[in-house]
């Protein structure tokens, strides 16, 4: 199981990271579907190869084609949309904010999968990528859906989780490659 291969790289000073990974996948009260598309997304987010590498079979396993494509989809689209509306809100000039974005955001309206579970994996591609306007605009979105606060912050648990554990993992293949 490529889970458990992740699991054993992490170094024993981020035992925590270990525990919590086990926890947030292997526990998870999420659907399968909105389970592994958010890790897949996540997994991509990160930008750890190892975690991606690991991961990425195990979701393809337990994802329909369409929903692989979908989570992929909506890490690709946040990539973009995070740093554009990132930039727009922290920008002092709020006539940025009065622009027409002129981007090409089709997938977000025809995901080809429940808009939630498209909606939930954006948020937790934001989570990981910083942006404050796409959270805000993704959560309301699912809490207007009827998803509850705990779904929502299961996605994030996930989100967290994932990118420490591709940052401790790619530092340490860093040190140990300088040594």
């Amino acid at each position: 199981m490529a889970l458990d291969e992740l699991k054993s790289a992490i170094p024993d000073f981020a035992k925590d990271l270990k525990l919590n990974l086990g926890s947030v996948i292997g526990n998870s009260e999420l659907p399968q579907q909105q389970l592994w598309g958010t890790v897949l997304a996540c997994a991509i987010a990160s930008r750890s190869p190892k975690v991606l590498k690991e991961l990425e079979p195990e979701a393809q396993a337990n994802l329909k084609p369409e929903a692989y494509q979908a989570a992929k989809s909506a890490a690709a689209i946040m990539a973009m949309n995070n740093v554009f509306y990132r930039t727009r809100h922290l920008l002092s000039d709020p006539e940025y904010g009065t622009m027409r974005a002129g981007l090409r955001m089709n997938v977000i309206g025809n995901p080809g999968v429940e808009k939630v579970d498209f909606e939930l994996w954006s948020l937790a591609v934001s989570a990981i990528n910083g942006c404050g306007q796409c959270l805000d605009s993704h959560e309301q979105v699912l809490r207007q859906a009827g998803v509850d606060r705990a779904t929502i912050q299961e996605a994030v648990k996930i989100a967290a989780v994932i990118q420490a554990v591709g940052v401790t993992l790619d530092a340490e293949a860093v040190l140990a490659s300088a040594e």
